[in-house]
């Protein structure tokens, strides 16, 4: 009787510790010890504490990341603007600075003296200044996903119809998203292109986070899922399933973001550079023609005083 108790236990704490092991949404999650706490390693000996029961803030994840590619550990397996104020994150992942909840700090430097601004997405949002450069946590509560869907195996298209309830589904299901913040839905069959807007009012909501649902969906899509579960991420109405090939997400935040006339690229640069030039060649041409008609008028004019 003894021996049964033994081995039940035993069992019993096989099971919890496989149980522990095994953060869903975040596949490099670690759970151990006695209270089975959570935590990814972000640097030499760090690790960041995890709730592996909802999605990782994505300042974490990308401090997670950060550390995989600084130690040569794989991360993955392949190398319309909504308004006139949203910007697409240009400059990729970095190793960011984290609040204690995981939202990024409005500041954020790359190991030099040089800083810059950054919204809740801890998507740059202004031009690069030194460590002196003055921020304010800004939240973005627009994000706009622009996906390309692989053509399907049969002919049967896509109901578009039905599309906002596979995405609102998909959405509530893999990310925990309530359906009022899928605010609308676009389709182009032609351009197999799909159109998602995620919402939430100005100045409210601050605990939904819409950039970390933007991200889990951009790994999902564009390289791996990050949940411990593979699976690839698809949309499936009573017609038919697709799955996607690729996303590009737009952010809006509250405020408009500060970018200045320097961070233009080298191209558009020399774009401005030519057409100011032909303005003023332009204009140069046109003086030294009036002059030159000028000149003509006088001459004609002394030749015609002896005859007066």
């Amino acid at each position: 009787m003894r021996t049964l108790i033994v081995l039940c236990l035993l069992a019993f704490v096989a099971g919890a510790s496989a149980e522990c092991g095994t953060c869903k949404t975040m596949k490099w999650g670690i759970c151990d010890g006695g209270s089975c706490q959570c935590g990814v390693p972000v640097g030499t000996g760090d690790k960041q504490a995890l709730d592996c029961t909802k999605l990782v803030p994505k300042c974490f994840l990308m401090k997670a990341e950060m550390y995989r590619a600084r130690n040569k550990l794989s991360t993955r397996t392949i190398g319309g603007k909504p308004v006139e104020t949203a910007f697409v994150d240009n400059d990729g992942i970095y190793d960011p600075e984290c609040e204690n909840n995981g939202r990024f700090k409005a500041v954020q430097c790359n190991g030099t003296e040089t800083c810059w601004c950054v919204n809740s997405a801890g998507v740059r949002r202004s031009d690069k200044g030194d460590k002196n450069i003055k921020c304010e946590p800004v939240e973005t509560y627009w994000v706009r996903l622009q996906m390309t869907h692989k053509k399907p195996n049969t002919t049967t298209t896509l109901d578009a119809s039905q599309l906002k309830t596979a995405i609102e589904n998909v959405l509530g299901e893999r990310y925990s998203l309530a359906k009022k913040f899928v605010t609308d839905v676009e389709y182009d069959g032609a351009a197999r292109r799909i159109v998602v807007d995620l919402k939430k009012q100005l100045g409210q909501d601050r605990d939904i986070d819409l950039p970390r649902v933007a991200y889990y969906m951009e790994k999902d899509i564009k390289v791996l899922p990050l949940f411990m579960d593979p699976k690839p991420f698809s949309l499936s109405t009573a017609n038919t399933g697709v799955s996607m090939e690729d996303i590009l997400v737009y952010y809006v935040d509250e405020q408009a973001p500060t970018f200045t006339m320097k961070n233009l690229t080298g191209g558009v640069i020399a774009v401005i550079v030519v057409v100011v030039l032909a303005v003023v060649i332009g204009l140069l041409a046109l003086f030294f023609l009036r002059r030159r008609e000028q000149a003509n008028y006088k001459s004609q004019a002394r030749e015609l005083e002896p005859m007066s």
